[in-house]
């Protein structure tokens, strides 16, 4: 199931059931897991890590060093986990000094031409646009969906469960649960469209909306507010996650 006009560097490691398609190029230092397709014209570049039962589209790149000027030249890796779709020239680049690792979890939707940048941290079950680009050292938490041409400042944190608008630019931490859009880029609501498909209860909705209310809709300081959504909103896991983001926000959230 390995093309004969493929390229595979005899230190590679390939598991059992790959299909490897015409004109692939992989690297030393490159170990792909089973039952992975990559399609033609895909590049696994040195210290590529791929799980299992991914699907990689033509022109795909992973592995490629950093577009960073501090890089030297370290041994890093890009670690890709299980049942991925990383679609046509997607590119995820390798790590820097800063992490050593650039992470893509497990069952994410990578669509159309998106760059994952150095070091960045992406969890399971993302959907990511076209054409969407993620600066170095981003972390995406896990269920985020992020449409098409949206620009990602580096150190940025998305949250959970949000919903990015296509066309928008953060250089500010997306909270958890909410959706994202305008321009400037500002907080639009619960992502309540989202949270029901994946079946939150409803005790958990009225929640996480009574902590945005404070939150957005309050005058006080930063501190009252998070002391004001922990001594009056029913507590629940959703909601000290949202906490956590928030305190440990470090380039600041979105406004509303």
């Amino acid at each position: 199931m390995i093309s004969p006009l493929a390229y595979i560097h005899p230190d590679a490691k390939i598991g059992e059931n790959c299909e490897i398609g015409p004109f692939c190029f992989i690297d030393a230092n490159v170990e792909i897991g089973d039952n992975n397709h990559l399609m033609n014209s895909v590049t696994l570049l040195s210290g590529t890590r791929l799980g299992k039962g991914n699907t990689l589209f033509p022109g795909s790149v992973v592995g490629a060093i950093p577009q960073d000027l501090k890089f030297r030249g370290e041994v890093t890796t890009a670690e890709i986990g299980d049942n991925n779709t990383i679609r046509e020239n997607v590119t995820i680049n390798r790590g820097t000094a800063a992490k050593g690792k650039t992470v893509v979890g497990s069952n994410n939707l990578l669509m159309e031409g998106m760059h994952v940048g150095h070091d960045s941290i992406i969890g399971n079950g993302c959907i990511i646009g076209n054409s969407t680009k993620i600066a170095g050292e981003v972390v995406i938490d896990d269920f985020a969906i992020l449409s098409a041409n949206v620009l990602v400042h580096q150190f940025c944190h998305i949250g959970s469960y949000v919903m990015v608008s296509g066309g928008t630019r953060t250089g500010q931490d997306v909270p958890p649960f909410c959706i994202a859009a305008r321009e400037p880029v500002a907080y639009c609501g619960l992502n309540l469209v989202g949270l029901k498909r994946r079946n939150f209860p409803i005790e958990v909705i009225n929640a996480l909306h009574s902590a945005y209310l404070i939150l957005y809709q309050n005058s006080k300081l930063f501190n009252e507010r998070i002391t004001e959504i922990r001594e009056t909103v029913h507590p629940c896991k959703e909601v000290d996650y949202l906490l956590d983001f928030l305190i440990n926000s470090k380039r600041g959230f979105i406004g509303k």
